[in-house]
């Protein structure tokens, strides 16, 4: 028996702060597929791309759900709090989606709302998810403190390491690396925080084939994950791709695919290698940080819900 359909009134609701990137391509499907999820908006940081591809890309990925989806769209950070913005094209491509045909970016007008204004809007308290460097929620918890304490319940975040290594530096993961300040700021508010970072999110990959078998049923999705798999493939020596922020959703939906442990942690402001770095520190902001993982529910959920069935490897299934 299938267990029975949440009711509006049971679902959670988020808040998605995004840089889509092909993981948060996957990752933001996943979760306006999942009728446990509440989506009452998603706002668009600089990240993976600059701010206008990937105000762009979160159009188009919202063009491919197979149901109308009327969620809005809103602008958070375009840019570092200080340092120079860097984005990750040899990761995602210049566009942001890999080989994914998308249209032209446009010029993203002030008009469009910010974080700031999408959390002001919410009647209650929601879970805001950050896929993408955490510069737009410093910048509201700098602005407007007492909004995000009344409006932000918990803060979900795909970011940092604390055993495993980095993927940007040797000790550093790419969205804390881009904005340490940010990040910094967010920890020091003490806003409860949970933290899914490379500690967890290595280990859900999506396989080589599995990715081949996409072409015939989501051409899209395949052209957008091939560029990713090629990537993985030369700089890992992986026949596959990590998709870091798909478990971000996931565990929302499924909480017990996760382990946790309550840390304090201290982020390294250095220009170096340690740029970036999350490091346990005794005196440092108190987090919770994902330290464990089931990656199979992962997967399982992702290829049910959002990708064509039959392209989930058999033994992932057994």
């Amino acid at each position: 028996m299938h267990p029975p359909l949440p009711t509006p009134e049971s679902r959670l609701p988020i808040v998605i702060d995004t840089d889509p990137g092909i993981d948060d391509c996957l990752a933001l499907l996943l979760a306006l597929y999942s009728p446990e999820l509440d989506v009452r908006g998603i706002t668009i940081t600089y990240g993976n791309t600059v701010v206008e591809n990937a105000y762009r890309n979160a159009v188009e990925i919202i063009r491919k759900v197979r149901h109308p989806v009327r969620v809005p769209l809103g602008i958070g950070a375009r840019r570092p709090l200080k340092r120079q913005l860097q984005v990750a094209d040899d990761t995602h491509g210049p566009s942001g989606l890999g080989y994914a045909d998308v249209p032209p970016a446009g010029v993203i007008l002030d008009y469009v709302r910010p974080l700031e204004r999408v959390l002001e809007m919410q009647p209650e308290p929601v879970t805001l998810v950050t896929l993408g460097p955490v510069t737009s929620l410093a910048l509201v918890l700098r602005a407007n403190p007492d909004l995000v304490r009344d409006k932000v319940a918990r803060h979900v975040a795909m970011i940092g390491n604390v055993e495993a290594a980095g993927n940007q530096t040797r000790f550093s993961e790419f969205n804390a690396w881009c904005d340490p300040e940010a990040l910094r700021a967010v920890l020091a508010a003490e806003i409860p925080t949970e933290m899914i970072g490379l500690d967890v999110t290595r280990k859900v990959i999506m396989k080589g084939n599995e990715v081949e078998r996409l072409a015939q049923h989501s051409p899209w999705l395949h052209d957008a994950l091939r560029f990713y798999v090629e990537f993985h493939k030369k700089q890992e020596g992986l026949d596959g791709a990590v998709i870091n922020d798909v478990l971000a959703i996931a565990y929302l939906i499924q909480p017990d695919v996760l382990t946790f442990s309550d840390l304090r942690l201290s982020v390294d402001l250095d220009d170096g290698q340690r740029r970036g770095r999350t490091k346990l520190d005794p005196k440092g902001s108190f987090t919770r940080v994902a330290m464990a993982v089931n990656p199979a529910p992962v997967r399982r959920m992702l290829f049910e819900r959002v990708l064509p069935a039959g392209a989930l490897a058999e033994e992932a299934i057994a």
